[in-house]
């Protein structure tokens, strides 16, 4: 498998919030070989704290995304550390409500990349989970003719009231550190972590994940132990600035929240053309079916194929999972195969 990354600078960039940054820096990482029409690529945005080697492991001609065949970029979502961000660059720095990072500001900074850099005008597929699926909606809505396929996993295209008091908790919970000052963390908050993870942890699986014990049978001793090893690690490496900036820009998550579509949301929606499948798992508790099967109703050509797991939010990275890896890789080569029809 071929790869290799880079870090493409955009001069003078104006974000959605008005503010200008110098440079904007968007680190990416691809993977197999661009076809000479430039017709076999994938875009395969970043997750909530996650870089790209944390999604790569999919990526393999045994797995869900083959390689061999297709040319998959990774680009790295603002805030996430690697691309611009509070933790790299001064000029993210300031008050969240002075400053913050929109999809918009992803998508255009990745169109700029995949034109100014490889030439890359059509997408053969759009991959996404959680807040990556957010990013495919935006693609397919903001450039409905140059997508020909999304697979949105575990996430929506606007962010719900309910999910948004999940993310409130995450941020209440990590600001109440005692390190931080109001505008900054003048130290490493032990205590938000801590309770980050576990809020954490309480969302992204499903009661049914603990019940069954699945934790246990992955080696913990105990629920202290998994939260200890399992969960507080994931974010521990994480600036926690970054971590506050991602959380802005999942809480403003809005399809329609930009210059083209001016808030109306069914206009977003319906923009979208490409071949659509709405994938959430059937557990999943801040990600519902029911929030994704709405807005799947609201798009064209959407087929809705819930992923039926107890793993819940997890469920749509199955690094651990070779179930529901097995049941996303067939829908996956279906969806490439196919083209317009799913088979079921």
């Amino acid at each position: 498998m071929g790869a290799a990354a880079g870090c493409f600078v955009i001069p003078n960039f104006e974000l959605q919030c008005g503010k200008v940054l110098p440079e904007a820096k968007l680190v990416y990482q691809t993977y197999g070989e661009l076809s000479p029409t430039r017709d076999n690529v994938i875009l395969y945005p970043t997750s909530y704290g996650a870089r790209h080697p944390d999604l790569e492991w999919l990526i393999h001609r045994d797995r869900i995304l083959d390689p061999d065949r297709w040319f998959i970029i990774i680009p790295n979502q603002f805030g996430n550390g690697l691309s611009s961000s509070p933790s790299n660059d001064p000029q993210c720095k300031l008050r969240e409500s002075e400053f913050w990072f929109t999809h918009w500001d992803n998508i255009r900074a990745q169109d700029r990349l995949l034109k100014e850099v490889f030439g890359i005008e059509t997408l053969a597929l759009v991959y996404g989970w959680s807040m990556g699926a957010q990013q495919a909606y935006h693609w397919g809505a903001l450039h409905p003719e140059r997508v020909k396929r999304i697979v949105a996993l575990c996430g929506t295209a606007c962010t719900t009231e309910h999910n948004q008091v999940f993310l409130e908790s995450l941020r209440a919970a990590l600001t109440a550190d005692p390190t931080w000052q109001g505008d900054q963390f003048s130290g490493t908050p032990e205590r938000g972590y801590r309770a980050f993870a576990r809020i954490y942890a309480s969302w992204a699986a499903s009661p049914a994940f603990y019940r069954q014990g699945i934790h246990y049978k992955q080696g913990f001793a105990s629920l202290e132990d998994y939260l200890l090893r399992g969960w507080e690690p994931n974010y521990r490496q994480r600036d926690p600035h970054d971590l506050l900036s991602m959380l802005e820009t999942w809480r403003r998550c809005d399809l329609s929240d930009n210059p083209v579509y001016q808030g109306e949301r069914d206009r977003a929606y319906s923009a979208i053309k490409g071949k659509t499948l709405v994938m959430p798992a059937t557990t999943d508790l801040y990600f519902t079916p029911e929030d994704c099967q709405a807005e799947a109703d609201r798009i064209p050509n959407a087929e809705y194929r819930p992923i039926p797991s107890i793993w819940g939010h997890r469920a749509g990275n199955p690094s651990q999972n070779p179930t529901d890896e097995t049941f996303i890789a067939t829908a996956v080569k279906n969806l490439l195969s196919r083209g317009d029809r799913l088979q079921s």
